[in-house]
């Protein structure tokens, strides 16, 4: 009997957490999205720079004031030759996806984020020459399909936000690859990650948005809608920005690799769905056919991964996989690639 009260506890606790995950995630996007479209706030890099500077300030009271989670302790030098690397891609990607949330829909931009595992693994296979068991590449047709006819029948088609939304996939893959090599020996969390890697991004981002949007930012107060209850929605989005990245870590120690996956691909849903509701975006069928079978690829995918990473060593290998060459799985740290 207790057994079974811990099991259900354990299904309870893991369900509030996708939730709480999603309630975020989908909160973030319809924020931001609202920021550049309604409030006509449009400064991509001043708005990632107040999400920069709300994380870092929520990593420092949860790590150093509230004592919640313990700080990692990393060298000077490592933070500047590890870290500060990370943090410059780290910066794109937000850069990015923000960029992206402004001239292209919601359910666009979370669509061509999904391609982030096919990124993954082709700039694996190119840059270090790693090879992959051939159902991982089989995983990744349905994906690259469902883009393309996303792509090509998206009736709100803007080719600048297509290739910041694409880049952003890029610059994701190129973050997660950057985690495995450069802090190998540190077991970073998503709070520990966000307490090193903001203050860089903040540093790196705060010039270029002052020089860039400065002026325009000005203007933008002079004229724009009231202040104090602009300030709440921007610094708010901010603010759920940092929340985003504790309900992601919470998730991932709450649900099994395979939940979170799927967890993850019924957040795209959500999220479009949510997006649709609000800002009454076109949404073709054909559409619609290509997020979903995006979402199904993605499914497949982590579930090939999952399988192949739960592989015995003593497993024969498959004709087709090479011989001389180690077999890679794409990288556990994938599961952060939704940080803020």
């Amino acid at each position: 009997m207790e057994e079974s009260r811990l099991c259900q506890w354990s299904v309870i606790r893991s369900v509030l957490a996708i939730l709480q995950w999603w309630g975020f995630n989908v909160t973030v996007i319809i924020m931001n999205k609202w920021i550049f479209q309604k409030m006509d706030f449009k400064f991509p890099l001043t708005v990632s720079c107040i999400h920069f500077i709300c994380s870092a300030i929520g990593a420092y009271l949860v790590i150093k004031v509230l004592k919640l989670k313990p700080l990692i302790v990393v060298d000077p030098e490592d933070r500047w030759r590890r870290i500060f690397p990370m943090s410059f891609v780290f910066c794109i990607n937000i850069v990015l996806g923000n960029v992206s949330l402004r001239y292209i829909p919601v359910s666009f931009m979370q669509t061509i984020k999904s391609f982030t595992p096919a990124t993954t693994v082709i700039l694996q296979w190119l840059v270090w020459s790693k090879h992959f068991d051939m159902r991982i590449w089989a995983s990744l047709i349905p994906i690259v399909g469902g883009i393309l006819l996303t792509s090509i029948t998206e009736l709100s088609f803007n080719m600048f936000g297509f290739c910041a939304a694409l880049f952003g996939c890029l610059a994701t893959s190129t973050k997660t690859i950057l985690a495995e090599s450069l802090l190998h020996g540190y077991k970073f969390d998503s709070i520990n990650t966000v307490y090193y890697m903001a203050p860089f991004a903040t540093m790196i981002l705060a010039v270029p948005a002052l020089l860039l949007e400065g002026p325009g930012v000005v203007a933008w107060l002079q004229t724009g809608p009231p202040l104090l209850s602009s300030f709440c929605i921007i610094f708010g989005s901010g603010l759920l920005a940092f929340c985003l990245n504790f309900s992601i870590f919470y998730v991932i120690h709450s649900t099994t690799a395979v939940t979170f996956n799927v967890a993850g691909n019924l957040k795209v849903a959500v999220a479009v769905t949510c997006s649709w509701l609000i800002f009454r975006n076109p949404i073709s069928m054909m559409n619609a056919v290509g997020c979903a079978i995006t979402l199904i690829g993605c499914t497949f995918y982590g579930y090939v991964r999952h399988m192949l990473s739960q592989q015995t060593p003593g497993t024969p290998r498959t004709p087709r996989t090479p011989r001389k060459s180690m077999e890679f799985v794409p990288l556990v740290n994938e599961k952060l690639e939704d940080k803020v």
